[in-house]
């Protein structure tokens, strides 16, 4: 299953996601999930092991030959202390080294922030904070997108997009930019449908990729709202013979999104993969996922950036 990208790729629907993937299991999840035949991989620059993650492909692609490199859909992120123009090929080329790959298929502006660049090396580079909030810089969307779009005319990225992007976010790109984004990965789940956001893009030509898709269980400390135990979700689990996790992901399948996944158990890659595509729910079901009576954000890290990216958000 994949989906049809404005730049002329295809997206493979369903992905690993390799957020929180510690050091030392991320390899073993990449490479397990390509064996099992996912032919997509989301990385992210802050996320602090796609070296690791270039060790787990290289093996697979380049050492194994499991699978020919142009069958695997790699996409990575530009953290937000890399957006001035200058930055951006850099903050690229330090990905590629590090995924051992001459491409990325996908490369996103991960948050539509800009934060100070104090320089030094990336994983020791600390965000400036003042009074407990992280500080902003002044740098337009377009002179980051205006870079992006270099790199894809270089031949170093095939196709480029955002995350966390908002309806106003995208108008600005799109009010002035060479090459529109194919693709924008935003959290997704019963929780929080984003159909506002789904339309759009919809008529923009951009496809949505849905990550926390499981409502990002343990991102907040406390929380009691485990959208894998709520009983709408349960209830229909027992009714296909299904996990609560392939329900949810195949909510986000039939609206016709990516979904990225994250697990490093082999199992759970596997029945993430195999028992999402083994079958489909009906309107009924879908329907009353999309109007379950429940509206949550679980990841805004943007309360904590003196800015507010989220006007919905709930915590």
């Amino acid at each position: 299953m994949s989906l049809l990208l404005s730049s002329g790729f295809r997206i493979p629907q369903i992905g690993l996601g390799t957020w929180k993937s510690r050091p030392g299991e991320v390899a073993a999840a990449v490479k397990t999930a390509l064996q099992l035949g996912y032919r997509h991989i989301d990385c992210a620059a802050i996320y602090f092991n796609e070296a690791e993650v270039g060790e787990a492909l290289q093996d697979v692609l380049k050492v194994k030959k499991i699978v020919p490199r142009e069958q695997v859909f790699v996409t990575s992120k530009l953290w937000n202390t890399e957006h001035k123009k200058e930055h951006v090929r850099p903050a690229l080329i330090k990905t590629l080294k590090e995924l051992q790959l001459e491409y990325l298929d996908l490369y996103l502006i991960h948050w539509p922030v800009a934060f100070p660049n104090i320089g030094g090396e990336f994983k020791d580079r600390p965000s400036p904070k003042k009074n407990g909030k992280t500080l902003l810089e002044d740098v337009s969307l377009l002179e980051t997108w205006e870079a992006m779009e270099g790199l894809v005319s270089e031949g170093l990225v095939r196709s480029i997009g955002v995350s966390n992007f908002t309806v106003p976010h995208l108008e600005t790109l799109l009010s002035d930019s060479r090459i529109k984004p194919a693709n924008n990965q935003v959290e997704l789940h019963p929780y929080l449908p984003q159909n506002e956001l789904a339309q759009y893009c919809k008529e923009k030509g951009i496809v949505i990729t849905a990550y926390s898709p499981l409502g990002s269980p343990g991102n907040i400390p406390g929380d009691t709202d485990v959208l894998l135990e709520d009983p709408l979700v349960l209830r229909i689990a027992k009714k296909y013979h299904k996990s609560p996790a392939s329900i949810l992901l195949r909510y986000v399948i039939q609206r016709g999104f990516v979904v990225i996944p994250k697990s490093v158990t082999p199992a759970r890659i596997e029945s993430n993969k195999v028992d999402t595509e083994s079958f489909e729910l009906s309107e009924e079901d879908l329907a009353a996922l999309l109007n379950i009576g429940k509206t949550k954000r679980y990841v805004d890290p943007s309360k904590n950036w003196g800015t507010l990216l989220f006007p919905d958000s709930h915590f």
